[in-house]
């Protein structure tokens, strides 16, 4: 599907990074690129892409394994790993992200190979804002670059944000001045997520604007210093799709990277909202790519391109060996409570983390529909698959000692429905998400194979899992988690996209 905009048709409606991968941060390195994204309360935290041609991309691991990097399991919904930007000097890779719920503080970490291991964090203080960006000066000099949330940046002394910045050493781990507003954007809210780039004499700020919702939107200003002042450009914002019938919308918090061939590219996120007015969308903010011409000075971008049509996301997994990067958890991660045995699949403890989530062996969901599976020992733990938008916003059928049920929550409301028993030692858990029956984007039914066949259990609106109902910055994911104080077995699962 594509829509005309401005007298040119825009092709970019299929992610290049589908499913919860928000705010894109990419760097090249050769003829190699390596991306990383936003995690908020997921543990481990911020997953790390490579691709040859900017269209395919591979998970090569998380940056943020380790409680020293990452207090997993301390972070509520939507709070935790904000914004990263991912960049490379001197053979070195350089990490810089926020953790919302260590205020006044950036942090970065390095590594030499981008799968790992990364390192313990540099913490700069003093620093009170989200989305850090780092960049060098012609004179080696280090740069943070941020979103300051500090009223005593803005000559106003307002409470809006502006786009901050101060001097860095990251060997001594100091900040080496008092942090000073830089811009404050075209006067669209929020102005946030920024990036600076050297080209042609110019260090040019790249930031997102209009909050990360329907007015989401990219901007960019120049400037000789890389402390400005910054001269805003003649055509912001230089990407939205706000009023438009695109079916990707919200988009913004972009990225540029320049190709071997002298060409740019951009990385941006957006969503793709279904269902009757307002549009739900459930997937969380994806990562789509731009092409990115330069024209009198100032890069414009095209999004006309046509791009592949999908990306391969099925998989199984019997766990028979290291546990792939793609399984996270709302709170500690994998290790703390997972456990793999030769031939027994996956042992699973219940444990807590905020907000009395469950940690859960999860994954993103990545389609608009889809289909989940997960083989159970009957006779071991009770165990839940569910799908989980945030800890009050969530669906799950339970098998516990033989009984089936389905449960829900929205908000303050709960249920619960008896679903008969499993027949047999394995049972299969079922969840797909199909076409909506009502207005929402879809629908999502659960279901139960065991001795008897296959049967449906539930059948529930899926918009009350999306975040125009729940609110916050992430996207649903399918978790497995222990009930009880037995542990749960898990012998495989499997993802399959349906068309």
């Amino acid at each position: 599907m594509s829509v005309e905009r401005g007298g040119r048709r825009d092709a970019a409606t299929t992610p290049v990074i589908p499913g919860f991968f928000p705010d894109p941060s990419v760097c090249r390195v050769g003829d190699d690129y390596y991306l990383a994204n936003s995690s908020f309360e997921y543990a481990p935290g911020i997953p790390i892409w490579h691709s040859r041609d900017l269209r395919t991309w591979t998970q090569l691991g998380n940056a943020l394994e380790r409680e020293s990097q990452f207090a997993a399991g301390a972070s509520g919904p939507s709070r935790g790993i904000y914004a990263p930007t991912l960049r490379h000097r001197d053979g070195v890779f350089w990490l810089v992200t926020t953790n919302v719920d260590a205020p006044g503080e950036q942090f970065v970490v390095t590594a030499t190979d981008p799968a790992g291991p990364w390192s313990d964090p540099i913490v700069l203080t003093g620093l009170g804002g989200i989305d850090p960006d780092l960049a060098w000066d012609d004179d080696g000099t280090c740069v943070l670059t941020y979103c300051g949330l500090d009223p005593a940046l803005r000559p106003d002394g307002g409470a809006l944000p502006v786009i901050a910045q101060a001097r860095v050493d990251l060997a001594r781990a100091e900040v080496l001045e008092p942090p000073r507003a830089v811009w404050e954007g075209t006067g669209l809210a929020h102005p946030e997520g920024p990036h600076l780039y050297r080209r042609d004499g110019w260090w040019y700020l790249l930031i997102a604007e209009g909050g990360t919702e329907r007015g989401h939107a990219v901007s960019i200003a120049r400037s000789r210093a890389i402390e400005g002042p910054f001269e805003a450009g003649p055509a912001n914002p230089i990407l939205s799709r706000r009023s438009t019938s695109s079916p990707v919308q919200n988009t913004g918090h972009a990225d540029l990277v320049e190709n071997a061939d002298g060409s740019w590219a951009m990385v941006y996120l957006g969503v793709r909202p279904r269902g009757f007015s307002p549009s739900f969308h459930v997937n969380g903010r994806e990562t789509f790519l731009a092409r990115v011409d330069w024209v009198d000075g100032w890069p414009v971008v095209d999004t006309a391109e046509v791009l592949p049509t999908s990306t391969d996301t099925a998989f199984d997994d019997d766990f028979a060996g290291p546990l792939h990067p793609r399984w996270i958890s709302p709170g500690p991660a994998p290790s703390a409570f997972a456990e793999t045995a030769p031939g027994a699949g996956m042992r699973l403890r219940r444990t807590d983390a905020a907000d009395r989530a469950p940690a859960a062996l999860s994954v993103r969901t990545r389609d608009p529909r889809w289909r989940y599976e997960a083989r159970v020992d009957a006779t071991a733990g009770a165990v839940a698959l569910r799908v989980r938008l945030d800890e009050r916003h969530w669906y799950e059928v339970r098998l516990e000692a033989g009984a089936l049920s389905v449960a829900a929550r929205i908000g303050p409301l709960r249920t619960r429905d008896d679903a008969g028993r499993a027949d047999g030692e394995i049972v299969t858990l079922v969840v797909e998400a199909v076409d909506a029956t009502t207005d929402g984007p879809d629908d999502l039914r659960f279901g139960v194979i065991d001795a008897a066949g296959e049967r449906r259990l539930a059948q529930w609106d899926g918009r009350y899992l999306s975040t125009e109902v729940a609110g916050g910055f992430t996207g649903r994911t399918l978790g497995l988690h222990a009930l009880g104080d037995d542990p749960a077995r898990i012998i495989a699962v499997r993802y399959i996209p349906v068309t």
